[in-house]
């Protein structure tokens, strides 16, 4: 028989990620897509929108009044509704002549929506759900975030290139993109109103503030780092992903840029359809294969395996860059290879951002550690878009390759306990 309590998080969980995806991938990768079409350099896209980032660094430190002034859940809603409101303004800036500097403050405010709905959500995922049902949609919840990412960066770009050449005006392209974000992301918000659970440890205390102040601010960060080798834990979150950290921001310059200067001439359309086709299906079987795993085997045994899924890949970055092939099914395959190893990779450190902030303050705790994983992304992005233009694409992404050796190094001295994500047998 159909278990039905094993079904009701699919009724929720894969929306509330692509919730939560979408508008991030919207100011980290799509916002770069938008800004080199519209004529920006590498250095300032690299530069101005790694600092979108921010939010998601300093989130810990609001992250303990989303516990004191509402539910998670009504926190969930909130920011979506405001996230498509901000979508559609971005929409209607396009066209002006400060574009960038207005558009950049609007994804600012959308990142510091984005960065609070994270937190809910993250919070929320770990009161609705049971241990065991958190190891088993880890790859579920990765899957659909990263399904928000190859739709922002594959099908949205792919309409933002078809109306480029229908309308041969990429300012009102991209314009009717972001309207059509907007609107969709509304329908999220509806449906999300009647889907999600009321957990009923979803709830704000009667305690007074500066009761719960202590209780949610200064005393998670208390326990988040009296953890037993809290150096060596943040030291990995930082550098897991070093390499991706820098290979994020110019992946889409370099396939659109001419070859001429390095990069492989590729149309908006043709950018949009590698991430939204070829990589979409990798990712799917990557994604839910880490979850699928984990959930059997447990952390420990995955980890390392994971890690070199996540980072080899990059090679194939070397290989483009060098080659500057026009083969699109090549390019395609090389997409397959590295959107697989970073769903089945990227599935290990989600879980371990669960591992570290078990205990009293869980949900503070993660938002610790998901906001150490931004700083990590940030800072080496920030720089990125500069190295690329003093190295030149080909050195830039053997240089990406050399980025992924601390990781290695710091994993060995990581610990799991062998049975944490694994199915307990009754």
């Amino acid at each position: 028989m159909i278990d039905k309590k094993s079904l009701k998080p699919w009724s929720w969980v894969p929306f509330l990620y692509l919730a939560e995806g979408l508008p991030y991938v919207l100011a980290m990768s799509v916002s770069v897509i938008l800004y080199k079409r519209l004529g920006i350099s590498n250095t300032e896209i690299a530069l101005y929108t790694s600092w979108l980032y921010l939010p998601w660094v300093i989130k810990p430190l609001w992250s303990p009044f989303v516990d004191v002034l509402k539910s998670k859940r009504t926190w969930i809603l909130s920011m979506q509704f405001i996230i498509a409101v901000l979508l559609a303004s971005i929409a209607f800036t396009i066209p002006s002549s400060s574009f960038f500097q207005i558009t950049l403050a609007i994804f600012w405010l959308l990142a510091f929506a984005s960065a609070t709905h994270d937190i809910a959500a993250d919070g929320f995922y770990m009161l609705a759900l049971d241990p065991h049902e958190q190891s088993l949609f880890i790859g579920v919840r990765t899957l659909f975030y990263r399904i928000a990412n190859i739709a922002g960066q594959g099908l949205l770009v792919i309409l933002a290139g078809n109306l480029e050449t229908s309308f041969n005006d990429l300012s009102f392209a991209w314009s009717v993109v972001f309207m059509i974000i907007s609107g969709f992301f509304f329908l999220l918000f509806i449906y999300q109103i009647f889907a999600l659970p009321k957990p009923g440890v979803d709830v704000v205390t009667n305690e007074s503030i500066s009761t719960q102040t202590k209780n949610n601010f200064i005393e998670p960060f208390a326990e988040f780092f009296r953890k037993e080798n809290i150096i060596l834990i943040i030291s990995f979150i930082l550098v897991y992903r070093l390499g991706e950290s820098q290979l994020v921001k110019l992946a889409s310059p370099f396939l659109l840029d001419k070859q001429t200067v390095g990069g492989l001439g590729l149309s908006t359309a043709d950018v949009g359809f590698v991430y939204g086709t070829a990589g979409i299906i990798a990712l799917t079987i990557g994604g839910l294969l880490g979850g699928v795993v984990v959930a059997r085997n447990g952390l420990k045994h995955w980890l390392w395996w994971m890690l070199i899924a996540i980072n080899l890949p990059d090679f194939v970055y070397v290989f483009l860059a060098y080659s500057q092939t026009s083969n699109f099914f090549l390019i395609n395959l090389c997409v397959i290879i590295e959107q697989f190893g970073y769903g089945f990779g990227f599935t290990a450190f989600l879980m371990y951002l669960i591992y570290i902030s078990e205990g009293k303050y869980k949900t503070s705790s993660y938002a610790i550690a998901t906001g150490f994983m931004a700083l990590g992304m940030m800072l080496p992005g920030m720089i990125s878009g500069w190295i690329q233009q003093q190295l030149g694409y080909q050195l830039f992404f053997l240089w990406v390759c050399f980025s992924t050796l601390p990781a290695f190094i710091i994993a060995g001295f990581i610990k799991v306990d062998a049975d944490f994500g694994k199915k307990i047998s009754k």
